[in-house]
């Protein structure tokens, strides 16, 4: 019998109290904004937007809690633009949208880091079961990364994997892990690189023994980019069924799926809030399509990242996802 678990793919709305503290306290500390580094009271709000989030999902009931990423400010970059050896640069246009990020340009090696892991510890405190991690897989934080220190594309992808393999082996534990791969969907490798952004995947996902789900979004993977990313080894893989379901259903058709995938089922980018049932009728509506007869687990989530949401918005759609999975899906 398929499971169905509410889960989101994080990068969360900040709340509105955190907006205006945060844009107080960073204007009176742009050297350290440039050097990457926090003072006391920053931190401290991140903090505070960090237990936000969580009970915010905890109140929403989800199966699956995400630490919210409230410090992402630089989105998927946001790894790499933390890091010792890497600068950021100026503003970049975040893949075809209103959304900015600061261009990290990697200067050394991709050394271990631990920030991501250190925010997940703190999130372990408030979360007793369900906790999910977040980070971008390794061919999108490529993606949006420049390189002046590995000089090979190939190189420098497989040494970007090897920095989220050290990142996820530090994780506390955590029931999932998304690995968020846009750049799959809006920027598609050439057919010969195939074999190397699959080992990619496959580094990233070694680092665990849990449950490791790889999200394309914005659209659905080309039929040779798709074919590659299947040649990985992943729990599950998702599908963006509010940009593009109709492509998503014939890769499936045409190359099969994982028994678990993560569906894309609320529109993270429109506030318009979907009912329930619409949400139910989806799920359904994807099993009918699809050659397997039962799926062992499907994530029901919202298509992207949600921090495009005003936080009510937000809020409601977390309610939806929970209520549409705690009824049964008749396909």
């Amino acid at each position: 019998m398929t499971q169905y678990v509410s889960t989101t793919p994080g990068l969360c709305p900040l709340p509105d109290w955190a907006k205006d503290q945060l844009q107080d306290l960073k204007g009176n500390q742009r050297e350290d904004l440039i050097d990457g580094t926090e003072d006391e009271a920053v931190s401290e709000t991140y903090s505070q937007v960090r237990d936000d989030l969580i009970a915010q999902q905890q109140d929403a009931d989800l199966d699956r809690v995400v630490e919210g990423q409230g410090r992402w400010d630089d989105f998927l970059a946001h790894p790499l633009a933390v890091h010792e050896n890497v600068e950021t640069h100026g503003i970049v246009r975040y893949y075809d949208n209103n959304n900015f990020y600061r261009e990290p340009v990697v200067t050394g090696d991709l050394t271990f880091d631990g920030d991501v892991a250190s925010e997940l510890e703190q999130a372990s405190e408030h979360v007793d079961a369900g906790l999910q991690g977040v980070l971008p897989g390794p061919y999108s934080l490529a993606d949006l990364a420049t390189d002046e220190h590995y000089g090979d594309e190939d190189e420098f992808l497989a040494a970007v994997a090897e920095f989220l393999a050290g990142e996820l082996d530090a994780f506390p534990d955590v029931e999932t892990v998304f690995l968020l791969e846009p750049s799959l969907v809006e920027n598609p490798f050439a057919n010969e690189r195939g074999e190397t952004v699959s080992e990619a995947l496959n580094t990233v996902t070694a680092a665990t023994d849990t449950d490791v789900v790889v999200f394309p979004y914005w659209g659905a993977l080309e039929e040779h980019v798709y074919a590659h990313v299947l040649d990985a080894e992943f729990a599950a893989l998702g599908y963006d069924l509010v940009s593009d379901h109709d492509n998503n259903i014939y890769n499936i058709q045409e190359y099969g799926s994982p028994d678990d995938v993560a569906l894309g089922v609320v529109d993270g980018q429109n506030t318009l809030v979907e009912d329930p049932d619409t949400v139910r009728e989806r799920l359904a509506w994807f099993e009918e399509q699809t050659p397997l007869e039962e799926y062992g687990t499907v994530y029901a989530t919202a298509n992207v990242e949600l921090s495009y949401l005003p936080v009510s918005r937000y809020k409601e759609k977390l309610a939806v996802l929970e209520e549409a999975t705690k009824q049964e899906v008749v396909a």
